[in-house]
Parts: C-alpha cells; sequence; structure tokens
C-alpha cells in the first residue's frame, strides 16, 4: 500500500510518501503506526505521540481502530485547525 505524510509527520520521517508491505498481524491503523514508528528514529518522532495523529484511509478520514485490509493509500497528518 502507498502510505502519505504531510506536515510535520512528512518533516520527521524525511519522506513525502512510499509504498510499504506490514506484516500480517499489522490489521489496523493503529497497527500501522505502531509498526511504523519501529522502522527508525524520524519514525519515532513522527509516530511517538499516536493519539493527535489523524489518518484517512484512501481518501476517507478514519479511526485509529479502522482495519486497513485492502487499502490502497493509508495518508498521516497532524491536527488541523481552522481559522
Amino acid at each position: 500500500m502507498k502510505v502519505k505524510y504531510f506536515a510535520w509527520v512528512r518533516e520527521r520521517i524525511g519522506v513525502d510518501e512510499e509504498t510499504v508491505e506490514p506484516p500480517p498481524a499489522v490489521t489496523t491503523v493503529a497497527d500501522l503506526i505502531g509498526w511504523l514508528a519501529a522502522r527508525g528514529e524520524g519514525y519515532a518522532l513522527a509516530f511517538e505521540k499516536p493519539d493527535v495523529i489523524r489518518a484517512a484511509i484512501d481518501r476517507a478520514h478514519v479511526r485509529a481502530e479502522t482495519p486497513i485490509h485492502g487499502a490502497r493509500e493509508v495518508a498521516f497528518f497532524p491536527p488541523m485547525t481552522g481559522g
């Protein structure tokens, strides 16, 4: 699946997007965050507070417990504020 990173998540990881193949045990957005966080220092820093990270699967906003099976794209971004 393609994983996209936005704003300070992207800055901490150092890439805009990448294609990943998580192991079968990674079944939810929360699992994916945990798996990504274990991939290195930049990932760990980007996902150090997973409760503030927002996610979208195939451009639809989802919760951490949402299954990722069949997702073509998962995007991660920090909370947004309006003005």
